[in-house]
């Protein structure tokens, strides 16, 4: 690359005016743009036609190459893990046809069936002999987990069950995420790192979607259930789940921590359109003590940035999350009730970084003109970047069927703001 982006990222994340509000697209499964979007944004920039590879196939997100990051403008590189949302390794690519015609390339674990409606069926670690743990219907854009778990029976329950995916890094693995960590640092971007096992109850991952024989709670609503009932049973869960996971971070920055400028520790949704889905004081008797202990170990032992993904209207959480010891909050749902940019810079902006809120995806950016595109994502740019602590990226992933010349307007938008750089 021309010019090293990284420092415009890390100013952001120290809380230090800049010059330029630094961009992320691609750097973790929910800053991420769907397949379709990106093979339209490759034509539109006229770079090489080839198909594009689905690295996230859970939400069916396209790898953002280095050609196309440079058209965009992107400042980090992502570190994610070595299996999917279900699994299997991303290798060995293939062609592979979507039921809106484009031609896509996936992981050769990538195995599905169709059922005589035409809906798709995604198997745990490619394993066609299980049962299937993701659906998409015909014509959609997404997998949904598929619940495969038997009724808990609280005789039988052990927290083994809810264990079976958290383990220790084996030496492979390890590997893996050096050798990441050292490609992802060389490109001169900032690195964003998802080692992963360190999200508590992230309820896209309770169904056990990578699991063959998923056991336990397992059920979503039995899981939210289970957040009044079996409050013992979770707080043993999430002890011995943090326990792994300091023990696997101290590998991770042993082998290559210094290169790692933000950690995605969390991607559990505590928020909805309008309210939250449990009150502050269970995220504070819960949830809090397990993530002050992941937070603070990295805190004391590395230079990272701690990030916090939460949809929703969760402006009631934004001090709990400060005190949990998350340095980042993403996607910052500015639609949602009371998450008004100007309360939360005004409130928080000092003590914690917007990593999103720059577009909404919900209506802006997919139905909106180029024009109001362009007017909402300079009003949060100037909100959201005044005295640093602002990382642009739209509220969430782009979406399947967003317009391609929306989403350029928004790119030409920040770079309108940042005087052309």
């Amino acid at each position: 690359m021309e010019r090293t982006v990284r420092k415009q990222v890390v100013d952001a994340l120290e809380h230090r005016a800049s010059d330029r509000v630094p961009i992320d697209f691609g750097g973790t499964n929910c800053s991420g743009i769907h397949a379709s979007c990106v093979e339209q944004l490759r034509a539109y920039y006229g770079l090489e036609k080839r198909p594009v590879k689905i690295y996230e196939p859970f939400q069916m997100l396209g790898l953002l190459e280095e050609d196309l990051k440079q058209a965009m403008g992107v400042d980090t590189e992502p570190v994610l893990g070595p299996y999917t949302v279900f699994g299997f390794p991303n290798e060995g690519w293939k062609e592979y046809r979507l039921d809106s015609g484009q031609e896509v390339l996936v992981s050769r674990h990538f195995n599905v069936t169709k059922d005589e409606k035409g809906d798709t069926y995604i198997y745990p670690r490619g394993d066609t002999t299980c049962e299937p743990s993701g659906h998409m219907p015909y014509g959609g854009y997404y997998f949904d987990a598929v619940e495969r778990a038997e009724e808990v029976d609280d005789d039988e329950l052990t927290v083994e069950d809810n264990l079976e995916e958290f383990t220790e890094l084996t030496a492979k693995e390890l590997a893996f995420f050096t050798n990441e960590i050292r490609s992802a640092h060389a490109t001169g971007r900032a690195v964003v790192a998802s080692f992963g096992g360190t999200g508590l109850g992230d309820i896209a991952f309770v169904p056990g979607p990578a699991l063959k024989k998923p056991k336990g709670i397992r059920g979503i609503e039995e899981w939210y259930v289970s957040t009044v009932t079996r409050r013992d049973y979770l707080h043993e869960l999430f002890e011995r789940q943090t326990d792994i996971a300091l023990r696997n971070l101290k590998r991770l920055n042993d082998a290559a921590g210094s290169l790692v400028d933000a950690a995605f520790v969390c991607g559990t949704d505590f928020g909805t359109q309008t309210g939250t889905f449990c009150s502050p004081e269970t995220f504070k008797t819960l949830y809090m003590p397990y993530y002050k202990k992941v937070n603070g170990w990295i805190h004391a032992n590395t230079p990272w940035k701690t990030f916090k993904h939460c949809c929703g209207a969760v402006e009631s959480f934004m001090e709990l999350f400060i005190e949990a010891g998350f340095d980042i909050i993403n996607p910052v749902q500015c639609s949602a009730m009371g998450m008004d940019p100007k309360l939360l810079k005004a409130r928080y902006g000092s003590r914690l970084t917007f990593w999103g809120g720059g577009v909404d995806t919900q209506k802006t950016l997919p139905f909106g003109t180029k024009e109001q595109v362009r007017d909402e994502v300079l009003r949060r740019c100037e909100i959201f970047s005044k005295d640093g602590g602002f990382v642009f990226n739209a509220i969430h992933n782009i979406q399947a069927k967003t317009p391609v010349e929306n989403i350029v307007a928004m790119l030409d938008a920040v770079h309108e703001f940042n005087g052309g750089k």
